[in-house]
């Protein structure tokens, strides 16, 4: 008997069978594919599923230098319902031979009937849902749903080291080493992530209680949450990683959507740490229609400079107390 795929993942020690549990816990909440919730949890980076998924249905993987830029004219082999429905999208075209991404590979039947339909000889391909998703509104323009609003990991939305960007950084660093205690700290990291975001704000972390501290663009100020276990905050104070994607309207996010005033589509939790003890954690987003851009990457610089600095003004403080 064939092993489920999360299981395999552990057989292979690609995950540990802890990480599977807290994969299908989310899964159970947010739904999606076991693999997705896999990388979205960040025990496996994208390409690491893709590789995987290909070895274990046995199927080729997605080159996704040519997935990036399909022609119109391959598009156009399959109907916009067609891709919609069986969740398919064709990528290369030889003759009378059609090469075709799907994130469930189907049985033999299921390809002769689309063969049939489509007119072509189909060729099948592996690709992770969370990619697939991707490609269906870019090349078909079918609404993505909320859930897979979220995007890869911040791997693939690094932006250059640009010169003007390295003159702030540096600016920025300099600001951050000669901080003179924790509230000018905060003001530096909310007046950086300011300048590129709309909405910014800090929850300072103690037990399983958070409480709003400053803020840019909206009022978090002495706002009281709790992270429950579908809270947008659970994973990232359990994993100590960040979280992006949509604010879901589950019970445990029904106080952040109250500040909010909505529900975003997408946004951005950072953890802030001093000796590896999460003490914040900072909030990003656009408003309730938008999503992020590529400087996620930036953002996770200055939060590691504020974490750091932090640090320093509590030894300082020490040191005075002595």
């Amino acid at each position: 008997m064939k092993l489920k795929l999360g299981e395999a993942l552990v057989k292979d020690s690609l995950i540990t069978r802890e990480q599977l549990k807290m994969a299908l816990e989310r899964q159970v909440i947010f739904g999606g594919k076991i693999g997705t919730n896999i990388v979205e949890l960040g025990f496996m980076k994208e390409h690491e599923l893709s590789a995987f998924l290909s070895r274990f249905f046995k199927l080729p993987a997605v080159d996704l230098a040519q997935f990036n830029a399909i022609d119109g004219e391959v598009i156009a082999c399959i109907s916009r319902e067609l891709a919609e429905k069986h969740k398919i999208i064709p990528f290369k075209k030889e003759r009378n031979r059609l090469h075709v991404a799907m994130s469930e590979p189907r049985s033999f039947q299921e390809i002769d009937e689309m063969r049939f339909i489509i007119g072509y000889d189909v060729i099948p391909y592996i690709i992770t849902e969370l990619r697939l998703i991707f490609a269906l509104e870019k090349y078909y323009g079918t609404e993505r749903d909320l859930r897979y609003v979220s995007a890869f990991q911040l791997e693939d939305t690094q932006v250059s080291d640009t010169g003007e960007n390295n003159e702030k950084l540096l600016k920025l660093k300099e600001d951050f080493a000669g901080a003179r205690g924790k509230e000018e700290t905060i003001g530096l990291l909310l007046n950086a992530a300011g300048v590129v975001y709309s909405r910014v704000g800090l929850f300072v972390l103690k037990d399983n209680q958070l409480r709003g501290w400053k803020s840019r663009g909206l009022s978090l100020e002495n706002k009281t949450m709790i992270a429950a276990p579908d809270s947008v905050f659970f994973d990232v104070i359990n994993r100590k990683s960040y979280y992006r994607g949509p604010v879901l309207r589950v019970p445990g996010n029904e106080a952040l959507i109250s500040v909010l005033g909505g529900t975003p589509q997408d946004c951005l939790l950072i953890p802030l740490f001093v000796r590896d003890k999460i003490i914040a954690l900072m909030y990003i987003d656009n408003g309730n229609n938008s999503v992020l851009d590529a400087n996620i990457s930036y953002i996770n610089k200055i939060v590691t400079m504020a974490s750091i600095s932090f640090e320093i003004s509590i030894l300082k403080n020490k040191i005075m107390d002595m």
